[in-house]
C-alpha cells in the first residue's frame, strides 16, 4: 500500500514524498521489489511559493491533496521541472489545472516542447540558462545544466540561503527508506540500492555523472543538503553519497569482488561455473553468483547493480541456436551498455555439436572495453580434463586480479 509523507526538512522547505511499494518494474524494465520513492519539494520564500518537481501521474490526485496540506495550490508561483520523465512530471497537468495556470514553469529550454507533447498543455514557461540565477521573493535560485543524468533536459537547482542542492535523479536511489535523512549513516543494504539505481538508470551515461559533479565543484557552491528525486535526503554527510557516485561512475572495482553470472539449461554450465567459483573462493575472493536455471531466475537489475563495482566478471553460457543462450546474450548487451569498463571477464561456455557462444559474448564485451581474460569452451558435460582447465583459468584470473590490486 502506497504511503504519503510530508516533512519540513529545513527552514521554509518541505519534502512531499510518495512511498511506492506497488511498483514492480521501474521504467517498465528494472525489477524493484524494494520499491521506490518519488520526492517533490516546496520552497517558501516570504510570499513566494516554489514547487520543485511533482509525482507520477497515477498519483496526481493524491499529490494535490498532500500539497493542499501545506499550501493553497492557487498560491504556487513557480514550478521547477528539473527532469521531464513522467515519474517526476506526471502530476504537472493536474497541478496547473488546480492552480489556474497561474504558476510560471521553469526548466531547460527543451522542456517547453516536451510538456506540450507529453501532456498537450501550454503553460507559462521560462527557460533557465546554465549557471543563471532567478530571484524568488528576496532569494535567488541558481540553475545548473546536468544533461544526460539521465535525459538531456536534466537540471539541478540550488538554494543558496539554505545550502540545498535539488539534484533531480542524481544521487537518487531505490528502496523505501524508513527515515527521511541519512542521519544514521549508510548501511550496506542502502549502498546496494543506491549503486543498483545508478547502474540501471544512469549507467549508460556515467561519464556525464562525472561531468556534473565536476561542474558543481567548479561552481564553488556550499552544499549542506542534497535533496534528490528518489530516496534519502542527504544532510548528515552529503559528501559521502557524492564519493560513492564518483566511484560507481568510474566503475571502480572493489578489491576481491567477483560477480559470476550463468545460465544452465541442464546443469552442464552450472557444473563448470561451480568449479570456477570454488577455485576463486578458495583463493580468497568474494564471489557473488547470479543464476538462471529451470528452477530460478536472478533479477537483472541486481546483476547490473552488482557488476558495476566488481573487480571481475565470470560469465557462463551455452551455445543456443548457433549463437549464445538468449538471456545471457541480452544480459551481456546490458552489461556492455550500463557497466562498460576495462574489467576482466572470464567466459565459460558449453556446446553440443558446434561452439559459438563464447565468441559472441567476447565480441559484445570487448567492443564495450571489457578485457576478456580467457574463453574456456567444452563439449557437453565437463570432463576431468575440462575441470582442470576451468580451475587453471580461475587460478590465472585470481593471480592477475591480485597483481592489479597490489
Amino acid at each position: 500500500m502506497v504511503r504519503f509523507l510530508t516533512r519540513k526538512i529545513a527552514d521554509n522547505l518541505y519534502l512531499l514524498r510518495l512511498d511506492d511499494d506497488q511498483i514492480r518494474y521501474f521504467e517498465g524494465l528494472w525489477e524493484v521489489p524494494e520499491g521506490i520513492t518519488y520526492n517533490a519539494y516546496l520552497l517558501v520564500h516570504h510570499d513566494k511559493y516554489v514547487l520543485i518537481d511533482t509525482w507520477k501521474h497515477a498519483y496526481a490526485s493524491e499529490f494535490i491533496e498532500v500539497l493542499k496540506g501545506v499550501v493553497d495550490v492557487r498560491d504556487i508561483d513557480y514550478v521547477v521541472v528539473q527532469h521531464m520523465e513522467p515519474d517526476h512530471s506526471g502530476a504537472l497537468p493536474k497541478l496547473l489545472e488546480e492552480n489556474g495556470f497561474k504558476a510560471e514553469v521553469l526548466g531547460h529550454p527543451i522542456v517547453k516542447g516536451m510538456i506540450e507533447s507529453f501532456y498537450h498543455i501550454s503553460p507559462k514557461f521560462r527557460a533557465v540558462a546554465d549557471g543563471s540565477e532567478i530571484p524568488v521573493g528576496s532569494e535567488p535560485l541558481k540553475f545548473f545544466y546536468t544533461p544526460w543524468v539521465h535525459w538531456p533536459d536534466n537540471i539541478m537547482t540550488y538554494a543558496p540561503s539554505l545550502g540545498v542542492l535539488f539534484s533531480s535523479d542524481a544521487f537518487g536511489n531505490y528502496s523505501i527508506p524508513s527515515t527521511v535523512f541519512d542521519d544514521g549513516g549508510l548501511s550496506t543494504t542502502y549502498v546496494h540500492y543506491a549503486r543498483k539505481y545508478l547502474a540501471t538508470v544512469v549507467g549508460h551515461y556515467r561519464e556525464h555523472v562525472l561531468k556534473a559533479i565536476n561542474k558543481l565543484g567548479e561552481a564553488g557552491i556550499e552544499i549542506k543538503v542534497i535533496a534528490p528525486a528518489h530516496g534519502l535526503v542527504w544532510r548528515s554527510n552529503p559528501k559521502e553519497i557524492i564519493e560513492y557516485y564518483l566511484k560507481w561512475a568510474r566503475a571502480e572495482g572493489v578489491k576481491g569482488k567477483v560477480v559470476a553470472i550463468y545460465a544452465s539449461m541442464y546443469g552442464f554450465v552450472e557444473k563448470a561455473m561451480r568449479e570456477v567459483t570454488e577455485e576463486l573462493s578458495e583463493r580468497g575472493f568474494k564471489v557473488v553468483t547470479y543464476a538462471f536455471t529451470d528452477s530460478q531466475h536472478s533479477l537483472l537489475s541486481e546483476v547490473i547493480g552488482d557488476a558495476l563495482d566488481a573487480q571481475a566478471l565470470v560469465i557462463g553460457v551455452s551455445t543456443y541456436e548457433a549463437g549464445a543462450f538468449p538471456l545471457i546474450e541480452y544480459l551481456a548487451e546490458l552489461l556492455a551498455r550500463k557497466t562498460a569498463s576495462e574489467k576482466s571477464v572470464l567466459i565459460v561456455t558449453s556446446y553440443g555439436w558446434g561452439g559459438a557462444a563464447g565468441k559472441k559474448l567476447a565480441d559484445v564485451l570487448t567492443s564495450a572495453g571489457f578485457r576478456v581474460a580467457d574463453v574456456i569452451e567444452f563439449r557437453g558435460y565437463p570432463t576431468k580434463d575440462d575441470v582442470v582447465k576451468l580451475r587453471e583459468a580461475a587460478s590465472k584470473l585470481a593471480r592477475e586480479l591480485s597483481l592489479i590490486s597490489d
